[in-house]
């Protein structure tokens, strides 16, 4: 027989206390009242059809196939689904204050820094001894020996040394700044002279360089980081007053309220 664990709102507010986690709650609150705010202010609405469009996005994303899925779902997270329709609401509502905002900003955005979304497909080796990388490098240059072998003797890590060192598609911030010069510099294929760095010496072979593209998927990352960005310095300026008395609280809404 199992004991009946009694868990009050009080109870969850000190843990989101205890678990250091009040500032990004109280973040995601200011968020949501600035979207709301912006929204308003600029006439933007949401429609049935988004709506729906928006709320089967959601349920494929979660694979909640049937109503009892949904149900389930809404049950474990301790939703109505009146509080299901104001989650796929604020979703939309987000997305179309992000494009009013940025839409036409993105093209100038990515021309302006379009060497940061230049990527480059790369392999590593990390080597302790700057004198070893410097011989491993020549021999590949004379195809002594060839990167996937120098990956198998010289990887601990059984999957990348596996996957010969790939370390997939990386875009120049995704490097330390004297590898990125020397990556984006390079003619691929091709490996690179050793990188020493203070932690190890990098021997990489840079397989392919890609070029961006402002093709939909890259347009919605624009609007997307630009948007977090000034959500970021509208909460970053806002006088905003917080009251959290946890003796006062009755409910979850409170915490809610008194932000």
């Amino acid at each position: 027989m199992s004991n009946l664990l009694s868990i009050s709102s009080k109870d969850v507010i000190h843990h989101l206390k205890m678990s250091c986690q009040i500032p990004q709650i109280l973040e995601g609150i200011a968020t949501r009242k600035i979207i709301v705010d912006t929204a308003s202010s600029a006439g933007i609405t949401v429609n049935d059809e988004e709506l729906q469009q928006e709320g089967d996005r959601l349920r494929f994303a979660k694979k909640l196939v049937k109503a009892a899925d949904t149900f389930a779902w809404l049950k474990s997270h301790h939703l109505s689904v009146d509080e299901f329709e104001e989650l796929v609401y604020n979703t939309v509502l987000s997305q179309k204050v992000a494009y009013h905002l940025f839409s036409d900003k993105v093209e100038s955005f990515f021309y302006q820094n379009q060497l940061d979304f230049v990527a480059a497909v790369t392999y590593e080796v990390r080597i302790d001894d700057y004198e070893l990388a410097l011989e491993l490098f020549y021999a590949l240059q004379e195809n002594e020996l060839t990167f996937p072998e120098i990956a198998r003797e010289y990887i601990q890590n059984p999957e990348l040394r596996r996957a010969g060192g790939y370390q997939g598609v990386r875009h120049r911030k995704d490097f330390r700044p004297e590898i990125a010069s020397s990556v984006f510099a390079a003619t691929p294929p091709d490996v690179v002279k050793p990188i020493v760095t203070p932690s190890c010496v990098y021997l990489i072979w840079v397989e392919e360089i890609i070029q961006p593209e402002l093709n939909e998927q890259l347009r919605q990352t624009i609007i997307s980081e630009l948007f977090a960005s000034w959500l970021n310095e509208q909460i970053m300026f806002s006088d905003l007053t917080i009251q959290l008395d946890t003796d006062e609280v009755k409910s979850e809404d409170d915490l809610l309220h008194q932000a």
